[in-house]
C-alpha cells in the first residue's frame, strides 16, 4: 500500500482511494487485484444494457469552449470531457519506466452542471510546481482537496494535487490553463 486517501472533501458517499504497488508472477498479481475489488462496491463490468450518456449539443459546444480556452484536446466519456496531459520528462520508478498512461499524466475532468462547469482530476507535479499551481487554482476559484504520493521510489519525486471548481466554462478553463502554464509538459 502506497497511499490511502481522498481525492473529493464532503462527497457522498464517502470515498477513498487506495493506491499499491505489486510485483510478481502475473496470475497471482491478476487473482490479488480481482479479490481486493470484491471486497468494494467496486463494480467489475458495466451494468447490463447500458450505455454512456452522450453530450447534448449544447454541452458539446461547452465542451469545445473549454479546450478552445485551455489550448488542449480531450477525449470524451459519456458526458465527461477528459484532458491527459504527458509530463516533459520521463518518470520511472525504480529501474521501470512509468508512462503517462498508468497514472503519471496530469487528469482534468470537466463536466456541465446547468450554464456552468465542474472540474476535478489531479496535477503531477514536482515540489517546485506545488505552490505556484495551488495559487493559481485558488486564484480561479478552484479548491486544493488533497496532495499526496503515489509512489515511494519514483524519479523524480511527484507530488499527485486534487482539485474541484464549479463555475462558467470561462473561470474555470483560465483557471486550469493558468496551472498548467506552472508545469513541464509535452
Amino acid at each position: 500500500i502506497l497511499a490511502i486517501r481522498n481525492h473529493l472533501i464532503n462527497e457522498t458517499p464517502r470515498v477513498m482511494y487506495v493506491h499499491f504497488h505489486g510485483k510478481g508472477e502475473l496470475t497471482a498479481l491478476a487473482q490479488t487485484l480481482k479479490s481486493a475489488l470484491a471486497r468494494s462496491a467496486t463494480p467489475l463490468a458495466p451494468k447490463a444494457g447500458s450505455t454512456p450518456a452522450k453530450p447534448t449539443p449544447d454541452q458539446e459546444k461547452t465542451f469545445q469552449i473549454l479546450q478552445d480556452l485551455v489550448g488542449r484536446k480531450g477525449n470524451m466519456a459519456g458526458r465527461v470531457l477528459q484532458l491527459s496531459i504527458p509530463r516533459a520528462e520521463v518518470i520511472s520508478e525504480i529501474s521501470m519506466v512509468v508512462p503517462p498512461a498508468m497514472g503519471m499524466a496530469i487528469a482534468v475532468n470537466f463536466e456541465t452542471v446547468g450554464a456552468k462547469v465542474a472540474t476535478t482530476g489531479d496535477f503531477v507535479l514536482i515540489a517546485d510546481e506545488v505552490n505556484p499551481v495551488i495559487r493559481e487554482l485558488h486564484a480561479h476559484g478552484i479548491e486544493a482537496t488533497a496532495l499526496h504520493s503515489h509512489m515511494l521510489r519514483e524519479t523524480p519525486r511527484l507530488f499527485f494535487l486534487h482539485f474541484w471548481g464549479v463555475d462558467t466554462p470561462e473561470k474555470i478553463a483560465s483557471g486550469v490553463k493558468a496551472a498548467l502554464s506552472k508545469i513541464a509538459t509535452k
